[in-house]
């Protein structure tokens, strides 16, 4: 294997974890309740793979031949967020989980940030994005204050009308966020959320950008880097992961637009990661609770898989996956503690082989480690020895 190519879809769970009570996710299960809700799912490239043979998957077709091979993966990572999931992935695991504000942010964190932007502030609570600029869209247009709130992962997020307060600056605003928000305050992601428009018709732009945690300890991604590999990133990837252990970066405007890009990165690359992360499932449906979006949604990820199958070469590795759930039939419309598919394709790999349940999402940081020969030592197992002919 010269190249894997690692595809996320964001929130994209299949069942609840055995300690989802932990969570207040009893009975969360992403794809299977949206079938529940919504008929039956057509996405035949991903049960090609195997989507259907996958532990506690029982209502996807299971066609005569398999052509990839099938697991689920249990998170071990104390959490479910969007950061904690992705960690894990390249080797990670987090034994505390970052801090969440579910009454907003105390009095010194707030006021620390308005010495440092040099403005007052609107909001600071718990909020849907898209609500509380219905909210307080109009008021932030009259004073120019920006709209700070949290939600029930550790984000601390900053929504600007990009007319009011231009994007660089906004950014800026971010970045001071950052340098505060450290030690039990260290949440996971400030985020940036510019928005445009006219009230009541305020809607958010792509000028999103995430400032992350910087990762803890050493992680795939640095390995390859420093081993002279390529490591491309496609969407919110560079974001999650602060920039470090990446070569290259393209953000993505829609789930579309990612798979566009992976495919040209196919082109261009030789060896390698290249790393992918689809948001949509999460962002457009799963924290809207829109089971109907979120059903489309995964039969237009998988109307466009075959393409992108189809482009892979011999030497290449395509895991597909998910970092945490994001039930749009339960009544949350925050993330789920779930197991997350994973599924595999590639033209030298067994066929039909089922992974079984993975302890740890860090099996992927082994099995690439090992693809590419790096002798760091990431916790978990390999599979490639299960699925090399």
């Amino acid at each position: 294997m010269n190249r894997v190519i690692l595809v996320v879809l964001d929130s994209v769970g299949i069942g609840e974890l055995p300690d989802a009570d932990c969570y207040g996710d009893q009975g969360s299960n992403t794809v299977g309740n949206i079938v529940k809700a919504c008929g039956k799912l057509d996405i035949p490239n991903l049960c090609r793979l195997g989507f259907g043979k996958i532990e506690g998957v029982d209502y996807l077709d299971i066609p005569s031949r398999i052509h990839g091979c099938y697991g689920r993966m249990a998170e071990v990572s104390k959490g479910k967020d969007t950061i904690t999931g992705h960690w894990e992935m390249a080797g990670i695991q987090l034994k505390e989980p970052f801090p969440v504000y579910p009454s907003g942010f105390p009095g010194e964190i707030i006021d620390e940030f308005k010495a440092a932007a040099g403005t007052d502030i609107l909001g600071n609570y718990a909020a849907s994005g898209t609500e509380i600029i219905k909210v307080l869209g109009q008021e932030h247009v009259n004073t120019g204050y920006p709209i700070v709130y949290t939600s029930a992962d550790s984000v601390f997020q900053i929504a600007a009308h990009e007319d009011i307060i231009p994007l660089g600056r906004l950014y800026d605003m971010c970045k001071q966020a950052r340098g505060i928000l450290k030690g039990k305050h260290g949440v996971g992601r400030v985020v940036a959320r510019p928005f445009t428009g006219q009230y009541p018709d305020f809607r958010r732009t792509g000028g999103r950008r995430d400032f992350s945690m910087e990762p803890v300890s050493t992680t795939i991604l640095d390995e390859l880097q420093q081993k002279g590999l390529p490591v491309a990133a496609v969407g919110k990837i560079e974001d999650i992961f602060s920039r470090r252990g990446i070569t290259e970066a393209v953000h993505t405007s829609n789930n579309q637009h990612g798979m566009e890009l992976t495919g040209e990165y196919l082109e261009k690359l030789d060896r390698g990661l290249i790393f992918t992360n689809l948001v949509d499932f999460d962002m457009l449906y799963g924290h809207r609770n829109n089971a109907p979006g979120y059903k489309k949604a995964i039969e237009e990820f998988d109307a466009g898989l075959g393409g992108l199958t189809s482009r892979l070469r011999d030497d290449d590795l395509l895991i597909i996956t998910a970092d945490h759930g994001c039930d749009p039939v339960t009544p949350s419309t925050d993330h789920s503690r779930e197991y997350v598919p994973l599924l595999l394709y590639g033209r030298n790999i067994k066929q039909d082989v089922n992974l079984g349940t993975r302890g740890t999402f860090s099996d992927i940081a082994c099995t690439i480690a090992e693809i590419f020969n790096i002798p760091y030592k990431f916790p978990g197992k390999s599979f490639f020895g299960e699925i090399k002919p």
